[in-house]
């Protein structure tokens, strides 16, 4: 009897010893509620795909929104990027530490238990989420208020008349990637050779329009592109370039083999 109650004592202590439990660990099913959505995990195939499409390396600063268990943050700081996600489930953030120390890469993953839509944004430089439609589009606001050049890849959907810049399908599934633009539209001017120029833009998200008028003389834009803050378009037979920055473009004129500066200010 003796003998009896101490082997149970001693199963009781080993039980307690630190780094054992009996406890079973969480484990996730496909399909169980969210927040805001259900849990399906991105396939690997894919997750590699969404990085390599928002060209993340160790420079950037990644945030996954609904990280889930964490496998696209753990993907990312395995390339050395500090990657953080957010989750509303504390069960799936707890995993997702455990899943990040088993991969080696806890110094470079870091989640958060938190609310998508109440989390500061403005640090990232890349955004990825599989999220529906219908939340892509509550977000899409705090996107576009987000630094120019601000890369954003989803998985699945879309962020509907918002067009993508590139996409990439892998297995059947598809991601989408967009490049968050600045905001130019309105009436730019400044002073040129041989007068005054005044260029006139309509945007819509990344697509841009206008007419320059140079001295009095106006012509339509030509091949007009906006890249985050990049911008370009050709005019007669000027080429321009510049780089957005608030409500100043700095770059540079092109015309039959002359480079020369350009600076203008938004009025």
């Amino acid at each position: 009897m003796m003998k009896a109650i101490w082997i149970a004592l001693l199963i009781v202590g080993l039980a307690l010893l630190p780094g054992m439990s009996t406890a079973q660990e969480y484990e996730p099913s496909v399909g169980q509620a969210g927040k805001d959505v259900i849990w399906v995990p991105t396939p690997d195939e894919l997750v590699q795909a969404m990085l390599d499409l928002g060209k993340v390396t160790p420079n950037d600063f990644l945030m996954d929104l609904g990280s889930g268990d964490g496998r696209i943050v753990i993907a990312a700081a395995k390339r050395g990027t500090h990657a953080v996600g957010i989750e509303f489930n504390p069960d799936m953030v707890a995993l997702s530490s455990r899943n990040a120390e088993k991969a080696g890469v806890s110094s470079k993953a870091e989640f958060i238990n938190g609310d998508i839509f109440a989390t500061d944004l403005s640090k990232a430089t890349v955004i990825t989420m599989y999220l529906l439609p219908s939340l892509n589009m509550k977000l899409r606001p705090t996107i576009l208020d987000l630094k120019p050049g601000t890369r954003i890849v989803t998985h699945a959907f879309t962020m509907e008349d918002w067009q993508c810049d590139q996409s990439v399908e892998k297995q059947g599934r598809s991601a989408y990637l967009w490049i968050v633009p600045a905001k130019v539209q309105g009436t730019w001017a400044w002073t040129a050779n041989p007068g005054n120029a005044e260029l006139k833009l309509i945007q819509k998200f990344q697509m841009i329009e206008g007419t320059l008028n140079v001295d009095g003389k106006e012509s339509a834009l030509k091949n007009a592109k906006l890249w985050g803050g990049q911008i370009s378009f050709n005019c007669g037979d000027q080429e321009y370039s510049g780089q957005v920055n608030g409500k100043v473009i700095e770059g540079t004129v092109k015309s039959r083999g002359r480079e020369q500066k350009w600076s203008a200010t938004l009025q």
